[in-house]
Formats: C-alpha cells, structure tokens, sequence
C-alpha cells in the first residue's frame, strides 16, 4: 500500500473521529472520577492526583454537569459510585491503562537518544562533567543525565544507561571496559608543601593534619579503603605512623579534595582524576617517591542489551578516547607497584 493511500485512510480515520472533540469531556475530570471510583474516596483520590480533595469534588461535578448525569452519590459519612457511574469507572479504568502505556512508549522513544550514566559524585565533578562538552559537541542530538550517587545501581533494573565504576570488582553478566588504571600518592596544597616548615622528607607525613575519605558507610568500598586509608598507606610506603585519629573526614572525595586544595591538610590523591588539578597547580605531590600504581582503575560498565544501541556506542567510543588521551598512570612521576616494585607503563 502506497504512501498516499495510508495517508489517506488515516486522515478518513481522523476526520471521523474529529466530531468527538466537541463533546468529549476534559481527561483531567475522566482522571479525578476514575480514582474516585477506584477509591471510593475523594481524599485518597485527591493524595494520588496530588490535589486537594475540593479540587477533586469539582472536576466530577463538572464532569456529572457534561454528562448530565450524577456519577457520585453521598452514602452516609462516606459516597457511592452510582450503577451508571460503575459501569463507566471499568471503560475509563481500561482507558486510563491504554493512555499510560502510550504515554509510556512516546516517552521511551522521546528519550531514545538520551543516556543515563550512574558514576560517583567525586569522578563526575573532578573528571567527567569538565570534559563532557567535548562530547556534546560531537554528538549534540545525544543527551547525557549524570546521575552522581555513592551507590552500586543494578543496570539491569535501574533506568541507567551504563555506569563508571571504580574498585567495586567483579560485575557478573555485564560489558565492563577497563578505561584507565588508578595511581595513588599523598598530596597538598602549595602552601601547605611551601611551610613553613618546608614539606619534603615523608617523615614528615606525622607532621601535618591528614584529610580523610570516609568510605565505612559503603560495602561496595572494601578495595578501596585498602588504598585511601593513611594507616593502610603509611604500612604499604615504610612510612611513618601516623595520628588517624584526628584530621577532617569526608564522605564526599570531592569535598575531601576542595579541603586538600584549600590548605587544610594532606589527602590521598587518585592521579588519573586530579591530573589537572596538579597541572593547574592547585595541588602539589611533595613525596613523589611514594605514589603508588594499584590494581584498582575506573570501568566502564553497561548491560550487553544497552551496548547495542548506537548512542551508547558512541558515548563509549568518546569516553574511551578521552581517557587515552588523559592517561594517569603513564604520566604519574615515580609511581611504584603496590608492593613496591615499579609500575607497569
């Protein structure tokens, strides 16, 4: 069947059921009267169309006034749904689930080109969200949402796209695409490492307030704590022992950071994310010597189902690039192993 000819049914189609409009009730009534109906309640109807319980009231009289009919009766201290009203509320149940699921389908082909990406907060600001207008430009009809949470989401029941992740280990069933791994090494503000005293022997770690990366509250984080606790670090480097009793804690590593940068103390810095903090000369590595490589990194990680569709191809193709382009443990000075032998480039 041609073109022409489908437009032309369809227009037959539409134009038969033009006449309707002029008599159709408003759906906002249709809406307040089935939840009425479903409820035998004006209140619950009201606290699930988020509306007063008078608003309610009105749209179903009006409705009843359209129709000429009563709809809903007063029942002692409660209401009736009249046997016309009935009958009615089981059409308008049916209906409301048709125009749900059509709501549903436009919506989902709306947001077809539209990513939703779950990655830790701390990632989002330092390294991800500076970088994504470069994607923008690129691929400008592709929506990103950054959804900034501490959680692990479950990408096969969550509405994310795909996530970046960082030392939550084993992900069973899904695509996971190493993009780059992780360097650690203690690091300061330039006026912290100036002094006085002058910062440049690690026995000096004893000597300044520590800043920490609380992650108790995260069981994702077991790894993680391994290489972001100062005790862990001061046993790995041969370093000194350290107060870890005092010191601010944070959290948010994003805070930690802004605390690092402003002075407050020395942090445990992730390289590869605050690589232009350093090359800006926000923060400063007094003791290059003990950065450390680790086998921790940031993934990328997605469902097999959603690594199909061409706009998270995109977005991947780009986000890989990218982190080649801004390699970590490549250009981190004097980064060893964790056990001290050096780094693997």
């Amino acid at each position: 069947m041609g073109a022409r000819q489908n437009h032309l049914i369809f227009a037959q189609k539409v134009e038969k059921l033009t006449p309707m409009e002029s008599w159709l009730p408003s759906l906002n009534a249709l809406r307040a009267f089935e939840a009425v109906a479903r409820h035998q309640s004006y209140v619950l109807a009201a606290e699930e169309l988020r509306v007063t319980p008078a608003a309610v009231k009105q749209l179903v009289r009006k409705l009843e006034d359209t129709l000429g009919a009563k709809l809903v009766e007063r029942a002692g201290r409660g209401i009736a749904i009249t046997p016309l009203g009935a009958a009615a509320a089981r059409d308008l149940l049916m209906a409301m689930h048709h125009l749900g699921a059509a709501a549903k389908t436009l919506r989902a082909r709306a947001d077809r080109q539209r990513l939703i990406l779950t990655v830790e907060a701390s990632f989002a600001t330092t390294w991800l969200v500076p970088k994504l207008e470069a994607f923008r430009s690129r691929h400008p009809g592709i929506g990103v949402l950054i959804d900034s949470s501490q959680q692990v989401v479950d990408l096969e029941t969550s509405e994310a796209d795909a996530a970046i992740r960082y030392g939550v280990g084993q992900s069973p069933g899904l695509v996971v695409r190493r993009l780059f791994n992780d360097v650690v090494l203690p690091a300061c503000s330039p006026s912290l490492a100036e002094g006085p005293p002058r910062l440049s022997r690690v026995a000096q770690l004893a000597e300044v307030p520590l800043i920490h990366w609380d992650l108790a509250q995260l069981p994702w984080a077991r790894e993680t704590r391994r290489w972001f606790d100062w005790d862990e670090w001061s046993v790995r480097t041969g370093g000194p022992r350290l107060d870890t009793s005092s010191g601010l804690r944070f959290s948010d590593y994003g805070l930690a950071v802004q605390a690092a940068s402003s002075g407050r103390g020395m942090i445990i810095a992730s390289w590869p994310i605050l690589k232009d903090l350093f090359g800006a000369g926000l923060l400063v590595q007094p003791f290059p010597e003990i950065a450390r490589s680790t086998e921790l990194g940031y993934d990328f990680v997605t469902t097999p189902a959603a690594f199909e569709r061409p706009e998270l191809q995109a977005f991947y193709t780009w986000l890989a690039e990218t982190a080649e382009a801004h390699p970590g443990a490549a250009l981190a000075p004097n980064a060893k192993g964790g056990t001290g032998s050096p780094a693997v480039p």
